[in-house]
């Protein structure tokens, strides 16, 4: 099995800076007059997105079938952006745009529904190394892997031979983990269609997948965000988040929405564990002046931190 996780380099780039501080840049941008627009800043601002292996996993939050607030999916068209970026700068990377099956949807419906079946028909047809894998339908293989909860799980195979993975979110609160972002986001790598059945162990779940499949780029679409996950209060936001650390965006996306990632378990435990700093560097935007206060979600518990 290829590992996700990427090792520390301190090495100097051309502009001086320590890699790892570069790695740990996290792009906070207000809406410019296009998505692609918005996103090419982005990229500019961490220092570009060449390093990608392939064959690449993409993970778009898609967690509904009926996403009737518009706020619950990952619009394809953030996908085709930032696909664009990624194979102007790599044409012959593999790419592999992956969700599971969940109690609130079927993802080879919601592939359809979304525009992402379409959207990958085209670019295959213009030669674009380019797939879709609904990975409730993937045979499974086991990783060698001894977590928190997952002792030696049994995944997708689909994922075993994954070069890099790139997570794409949306800025939504959670009961039972107060927000949920690009960490919260591998949930959807789980195979099982009751993904409920993990809620117990949500934490030990989320830093576990994490762990495994080691994220290399981080994106939030964060132009409209919602107080719920599937259906709530939509919340507009207007920005976009971009880095290579899960726990760093994810942080980032916290104070955009007005919570304290210090507060947070599974952004504290991911921390703890190498997968980001609670306080990066973040260039772009004033985020302090572009915060909005979004409700705590109603049921919230507070658990001990994993030991």
């Amino acid at each position: 099995m290829k590992t996700l996780n990427s090792c520390a380099r301190a090495v100097k780039d051309d502009e001086g800076l320590n890699v790892d501080q570069k790695m740990d840049t996290v792009a906070f941008l207000k809406f410019r007059e296009s998505f692609k627009e918005t996103l090419q800043e982005a990229i500019n601002l961490i220092g570009g997105i060449k390093e990608l292996e392939s064959p690449l996993i993409l993970k778009p939050n898609i967690c509904t079938g009926n996403d009737h607030t518009g706020c619950a999916n990952v619009n394809v068209e953030v996908v085709e952006a930032l696909v664009d970026h990624i194979i102007r700068e790599n044409r012959d990377i593999e790419i592999r745009i992956v969700e599971s099956d969940s109690m609130s949807k079927y993802a080879d419906k919601a592939f359809k529904r979304y525009g992402y079946m379409d959207y990958v028909d085209r670019l295959s047809s213009q030669g674009v190394n380019i797939s879709l894998h609904n990975l409730s339908n993937s045979p499974l293989t086991q990783f060698n892997y001894e977590g928190y909860y997952f002792k030696n799980p049994e995944l997708p195979v689909i994922l075993a031979d994954a070069g890099a993975l790139a997570s794409v979110a949306l800025a939504k609160t959670h009961s039972l983990t107060m927000i949920t972002g690009v960490l919260k986001n591998l949930f959807g790598l789980l195979p099982r269609k009751d993904q409920a059945f993990y809620h117990p162990k949500i934490h030990e779940v989320i830093l576990d997948l994490n762990s495994i499949f080691r994220s290399s780029l981080c994106l939030i679409d964060g132009r409209m965000g919602l107080e719920g996950v599937i259906s709530g209060n939509p919340r507009s936001l207007g920005c976009i988040i971009l880095g290579r650390n899960p726990v760093s965006v994810d942080a980032t996306m916290a104070r955009a929405m007005g919570f304290d990632p210090e507060k947070i378990r599974h952004i504290v435990e991911a921390e703890r564990h190498g997968l980001g700093s609670l306080h990066p560097k973040v260039v772009g935007d004033d985020l302090e002046a572009s915060r909005v206060e979004f409700k705590t979600p109603s049921g919230l518990k507070t658990n001990a931190l994993i030991r």
